[in-house]
């Protein structure tokens, strides 16, 4: 059976929810409820990440994959995983789930190895960096559910390593059309959309 078969735990929706919440663990047929259970649980892995443990000295994908594992491991077997489907969000296909390896070796490369070096970047060093390396995460959407919270996690790993702390998103949630807007823009070698919408929640 091929990994992209139709009867991929990705791809199964859990009964009598009338397709509205993947299959769980826990059984929840409720997309509200489902949504607060991943955000009460989103929070615990931002005091895990950022209060409990110690400062990250080094990132890498596999970092990034441990807290999928943590956020979502109790709810979804396919947690911490890559993803092995393919998405698409209102007609814009994400990364063929065939060229995601491919994709975050280079994602790697290009920003995770840069890591230790935030904090020498200027304002606008930075703000490009994570303008590029935004966008390219929520292109690879790598898991089968999650990235977009995710990406925020990741964000703020690397905000704080740059020393600008943690960020204040309401400002884009207030203007998610432009927000996905500024996405595909970056697909298409855009990047000042997404350079206007960190400007805007990135301390001076």
């Amino acid at each position: 059976m091929s990994k992209y078969h139709l009867n991929s735990a990705e791809t199964i929706y859990q009964p009598e929810s009338s397709g509205k919440v993947l299959l769980n663990k826990l059984g929840i047929i409720d997309s509200e409820e489902m949504e607060a259970l991943e955000s009460g649980l989103l929070l615990m892995m931002y005091e895990r990440l950022f209060l409990e443990s110690e400062p990250l000295t080094s990132l890498n994908f596999e970092h990034i994959q441990v807290w999928h594992r943590y956020w979502l491991g109790n709810v979804y077997k396919w947690a911490g995983r890559l993803r092995n489907v393919n998405l698409v969000k209102d007609g814009f296909k994400f990364a063929a789930a065939e060229r995601i390896p491919h994709l975050i070796s280079d994602f790697e490369k290009r920003y995770l190895s840069r890591f230790e070096k935030l904090k020498v970047l200027s304002r606008l060093e930075l703000t490009c960096y994570l303008a590029e390396c935004h966008v390219e995460f929520i292109l690879i959407h790598p898991f089968r559910e999650g990235n977009g919270r995710l990406s925020r996690l990741l964000f703020d790993a690397l905000s704080v390593q740059a020393g600008t702390g943690l960020l204040d998103y309401s400002l884009w949630d207030e203007h998610r059309t432009f927000y996905f807007k500024a996405i595909q823009a970056g697909a298409s070698g855009n990047i000042q959309p997404m350079l206007l919408l960190i400007n805007d929640i990135l301390p001076c």
